[in-house]
């Protein structure tokens, strides 16, 4: 397997888990979704958009001209900055949290809950805010004709929502109708690992 056609698959990967983060995050606050299946659902469907992603945006660095992978490799560490984050944060509430509050033995784990403006919680925000730094970052090794054109510009929405994400995090009081100035976060997410993973069926190399 090359690495387009990794970066293909991973990359149609994360963007069919990220679209199903965003109807389960949609289900639940139009209250069809109610825990503990709400929860499982968001954490579960978050989990599974990491390790695609991961694997996408390296394949779009082994793909860079090496003259441009400055900023693809750049990007890598902020990827991995995501993955970390996202990763423990996600299996700690899938594995630890949410059998806890199962029980009814909440109290025991309080420090470990993502509500807003806990550790948990944070952590979930510097994970989204490194991957809006990532995109940012990579526009730059992308050409400015072509389908590379319209990367780009999905790249620039999502690096350009994501100060919207960060306010909503660390706003200091958190409510539903906050939540809704992240909602372009729900489309800029999906479409530009999207137009990556499309990018990447056909490219041999990124080329300006």
């Amino acid at each position: 397997m090359t690495s387009c056609e990794l970066g293909y698959r991973a990359g149609i990967a994360a963007f069919t888990a990220t679209v199903a983060y965003d109807v389960v995050q949609i289900l639940q606050v139009a209250g069809l979704l109610h825990f503990p299946v709400d929860e499982i659902l968001i954490y579960g469907t978050s989990l599974c958009i990491v390790v695609p992603f991961v694997l996408e945006m390296v394949a779009l660095h082994d793909v860079t001209l090496r003259t441009k992978q400055v900023w693809t490799l750049a990007a890598l560490v902020f990827v991995s900055m995501y993955a970390v984050f996202a990763t423990a944060n996600y299996v700690v509430q899938l594995a630890t949290v949410l059998p806890s509050k199962m029980r009814g033995a909440s109290e025991g784990v309080r420090l470990l809950d993502q509500t807003p403006h806990s550790m948990f919680w944070d952590w979930d925000a510097v994970a989204y805010i490194a991957m809006g730094v990532a995109t940012a970052l990579v526009i730059p090794a992308l050409g400015r004709v072509g389908f590379e054109k319209w990367v780009r510009r999905s790249l620039l929405a999502h690096a350009l929502a994501t100060p919207l994400i960060a306010f909503v995090y660390f706003y200091p009081t958190y409510s539903t109708r906050l939540l809704f100035l992240g909602f372009p976060w729900a489309l800029t997410a999906p479409v530009f690992m999207l137009m990556i993973a499309l990018m990447l069926r056909s490219a041999t190399s990124i080329h300006s």
